[in-house]
């Protein structure tokens, strides 16, 4: 993915003088990369419906962080699907890290700390079968696809250490959001806070901030880690294209 600022673009400008545009910008279709996105955008999408067909209050399900995630890479992949099929340059690796860095922590979250009855703040309970089969598909098979085709079918270097910051816009805004829609609803309340981490009525506004700067620490490094292996991974390339090697290009 090429990003205006990266490294890659500073080498040379598609279109500056000696500097082929496909040397820059992959300008062949990419069908493998196309089908894989298609594919993690349709389990996190049929991960969402099943758990809309089994919740019987849709307000508290897209209340979830884990939904939320969700619905940003069945969006994003849909969408670098797309311009993969048709041979347009990949999305910003400020838009594809975000939505990388959201579905980690919604996997990691969930099974180090959710599913973790030592955790202090588990949610574990009874699941219907189709409860069961979101929540394998929201937790765990959408993060770990997003991951492969961050490490297989893109290239590195795109992620920028501003990224880091930036991409926790999002979190930084869930967290009074979670705050102001429980302060709404009545004491008492189903799934009034999203999270155990997030509930005023176990830990006080004190606690619960205390919480969240606990977490957003946590976010920050994996944003920061993120943006460090991004620049060390291995760089996988696509075949040499026979009339011009500077007709080829990363896999993207």
């Amino acid at each position: 993915m090429i990003d205006p600022t990266s490294s890659t673009t500073r080498l040379g400008r598609p279109g500056a003088a000696g500097v082929p545009a496909s040397a820059v910008v992959p300008t062949g279709r990419r069908p493998f990369a196309a089908a894989f996105r298609a594919l993690v955008a349709l389990a996190a999408f049929t991960g969402i419906v099943l758990d809309m067909i089994d919740s019987d209050d849709l307000g508290r399900l897209f209340s979830y962080f884990t939904v939320q995630s969700n619905l940003l890479v069945a969006v994003t992949f849909a969408w670098s699907a797309h311009r993969a099929w048709n041979a347009r340059p990949p999305l910003s690796p400020r838009i594809t890290g975000g939505a990388l860095l959201y579905i980690a922590i919604t996997g990691l979250v969930f099974h180090f700390v959710l599913s973790n009855d030592s955790s202090g703040f588990s949610m574990t309970s009874e699941r219907t079968p189709l409860e069961s089969v979101a929540n394998q598909l929201l937790h765990t098979v959408t993060p770990l696809a997003a991951a492969f085709d961050w490490l297989v079918l893109t290239a590195p270097g795109g992620f920028l250490l501003r990224h880091a910051w930036q991409w926790l816009a999002y979190p930084f805004l869930y967290f009074p959001f979670a705050l102001a829609r429980g302060a709404l609803l009545d004491p008492g309340t189903e799934g009034r806070y999203p999270y155990p981490f997030l509930d005023v009525d176990l830990h006080g506004y004190a606690g619960v901030l205390g919480n969240a700067v606990v977490f957003g620490l946590a976010f920050y490094v994996l944003a920061l880690a993120l943006v460090l292996l991004d620049r060390i991974r291995p760089h996988l390339r696509a075949p040499r294209n026979r009339i011009s090697p500077l007709g080829s290009g990363p896999l993207k």
